[in-house]
């Protein structure tokens, strides 16, 4: 009997064997957090960063295929075949080719978008149709939030560059289907500073 008493743990050393193991259970608990926190902060990263890619891309890839046909828009008066004015309802408004149509639905492949910062959001419009009525209710597609500012500048056959368009002028008033040769986006976020692309337009 004495013997196994002695082959058995004291009660300090129980007691300690359980602090030990306490400090140990604490310390895994919290690089654990740590570790949770850390993924949460880098699938907030990410996916912020493919909204800001996503954004650029639908930006680039529609003014590279940007197409010379002005619309006729909701109460019957024209529109240019691409439109950026400080004024404007839209920071940006153009028909563009490239709308797939896998269906087979017989419509056009060319499309009417719009760009318009709502509430610090960027929304895509866009029409099923070119010339629309006010029946023809368009389709919003929130892109990015928490954005400060997004503007335009265009380069002009002449080789200078305009703050809007269709540029003041002659040229742009008898043709409405004037395109730019170029487009500077500007994106300015509170995160990621100014973003500046510059998208060649398709002639």
């Amino acid at each position: 009997m004495t013997r196994l008493m002695r082959s058995g743990f004291t009660l300090i050393e129980v007691l300690v064997a359980m602090a030990v193991f306490g400090v140990l259970s604490a310390l895994a608990y919290m690089t654990l957090g740590q570790t949770l926190n850390n993924s949460d902060m880098l699938t907030e990263r990410m996916d912020r960063l493919q909204a800001i890619q996503r954004t650029m891309s639908y930006l680039s890839t529609e003014l590279m295929q940007a197409a010379p046909r002005a619309i006729r828009a909701d109460l019957g008066e024209p529109g240019a075949a691409l439109i950026s004015d400080f004024g404007a309802e839209f920071a940006l408004q153009l028909t563009h080719n490239g709308w797939p149509n896998s269906a087979g639905v017989p419509r056009s492949t060319q499309q009417r978008s719009a760009y318009r910062i709502e509430d610090d959001e960027l929304i895509r419009y866009h029409w099923n149709v070119l010339d629309r009525t006010v029946n023809n209710i368009p389709v919003a597609t929130v892109l990015l939030d928490d954005i400060e500012s997004l503007t335009f500048r265009f380069l002009q056959p002449d080789g200078e560059w305009a703050e809007q368009w269709p540029p003041t002028g002659a040229q742009s008033a008898v043709n409405p289907n004037l395109l730019p040769r170029a487009v500077t986006i500007v994106l300015v976020l509170p995160d990621e500073g100014e973003l500046t692309r510059v998208i060649e337009v398709s002639p």
